[in-house]
This record gives C-alpha cells, sequence and structure tokens, in this order.
C-alpha cells in the first residue's frame, strides 16, 4: 500500500462517525485510532498540530519507506467541516 489515511476519532462523536460513514460508503480505506486507545500517539499528534479536535487525520505516503511522507490535518485548522475533511482524504488516496 503506497498511501493510507489514519483517522483519529473518538466514541460518542457524530461528526467521527459521520466521517468514518462517508468514506466507507465510497469504499475508501482507512485505518480508525480511537483516541483514548491509542492516547500517546494522539498526544504527539496534537502536540505538532496544536489542535485536540476530532475528527482529524493523518495522511502517509509510502509508510513503509525509512522516511514516509506524512501530512497532518486538525480540524478549523486545515479544514472547516466534514465534507471538505472527507474531500481531502478522498482525493488523496485517489491521486
Amino acid at each position: 500500500m503506497d498511501k493510507v489515511a489514519v483517522l483519529f476519532t473518538m466514541k460518542g462523536c457524530p461528526f467521527c462517525v459521520e466521517l468514518k460513514e462517508m468514506l466507507e460508503k465510497e469504499d475508501i480505506f482507512f485505518v480508525d485510532r480511537d483516541i483514548h486507545e491509542h492516547e500517546e500517539e494522539y498526544d504527539l499528534f496534537v502536540e505538532v498540530t496544536g489542535n485536540d479536535f476530532v475528527p482529524a487525520f493523518m495522511l502517509i505516503e509510502n509508510p513503509d519507506a525509512e522516511q514516509p511522507l506524512t501530512e497532518l490535518f486538525a480540524p478549523d485548522r486545515d479544514f472547516d467541516d466534514i465534507n471538505e475533511g472527507f474531500e481531502i482524504i478522498k482525493s488523496f488516496l485517489n491521486d
């Protein structure tokens, strides 16, 4: 796999559910990382982005490479709504 989308979500978040449903409807593969189950990983994401809103995501190109290319996307910082976040992920994975 040359590109991966990793979503940071939390249980009970309606926006997280909506984004995952949009991706599933389009058969877009993603890795779901609950922020409570992967707290250390999410804390690093928050430290780098300065944003602790969800759903947030990380887009990774060439994940098996020694130095994969990684971009971090946080709500209200990099996208304004779920539809915009969906389009960013879809565009990245379909390029």
